[in-house]
């Protein structure tokens, strides 16, 4: 799904990525929460940038939301809610700080390590090096930094026309079949995947497009 780069509602994170003079080599994806790191990055966000009492308000209030979950299924739903209970109207400037500084007080607690030295023996080969997330973009973006990722492609949030943030996603949640999509959004029908990684079904599509598929093989903890 292209992103319509002139929408002042949304914001693409994957354009602070964009690798220079590597365009033909072949991709390496990673799958971020559970397979780079232990947990769901996003909600230990939530959890960090709320606090205890705020954030267990917010999880009461979306309980009905949880409830209803059990019959849709749909992910991206009930992510959107949360987006809307905590952080709507938050100043896109203010996310991107919050973000990097949870990152930089919670990297070495959240990465795996043997998902970290592989990335790291990826890099030594001609490859671009990309991270496909069904967690926010904005909040994924000071560990790809970090990292050195290529391109980061991850769900995108939707702001308002004062730069806040709408309670809303403004792209597909990438899970799934997205993540096929929005691998051949940003790099052609035919790209080559070497390796790709994931740690749940909502990686399947993702790895079968791979020559070498790795599916749960990082289980280190920091």
């Amino acid at each position: 799904m292209a992103q319509d780069r002139s929408d002042p509602t949304s914001h693409d994170e994957t354009a602070a990525f964009a690798s220079e003079g590597n365009d033909d080599a072949p991709i390496v994806a990673f799958d971020f929460d559970g397979t780079l790191t232990v947990r769901d990055s996003f909600t230990a966000f939530l959890k960090w940038r709320a606090g205890r009492i705020r954030y267990a308000l917010g999880v009461a209030r979306l309980l009905p939301a949880a409830l209803a979950y059990l019959f849709h299924r749909d992910r991206g739903r009930i992510k959107a809610q949360a987006v809307g209970e905590f952080l709507k109207g938050v100043p896109r400037e203010r996310l991107e700080a919050d973000a990097a500084a949870f990152a930089q007080s919670h990297s070495r607690q959240l990465l795996r390590p043997d998902a970290v030295a592989a990335w790291k023996r990826w890099r030594t080969q001609r490859v671009r090096l990309v991270i496909v997330t069904a967690s926010p973009d904005v909040l994924v973006a000071p560990f790809a930094r970090g990292l050195g990722a290529d391109v980061l492609l991850g769900t995108q949030i939707a702001y308002d026309a004062q730069g806040r943030v709408a309670g809303a996603f403004a792209t597909p949640n990438c899970r799934g079949p997205e993540k096929v999509v929005r691998l051949k959004d940003r790099f052609g029908p035919d790209l080559t995947v070497k390796a790709a990684y994931g740690d749940t079904s909502g990686d399947r599509e993702m790895l079968a497009m791979a020559e070498i598929p790795g599916y749960r093989v990082f289980t280190a903890k920091p």
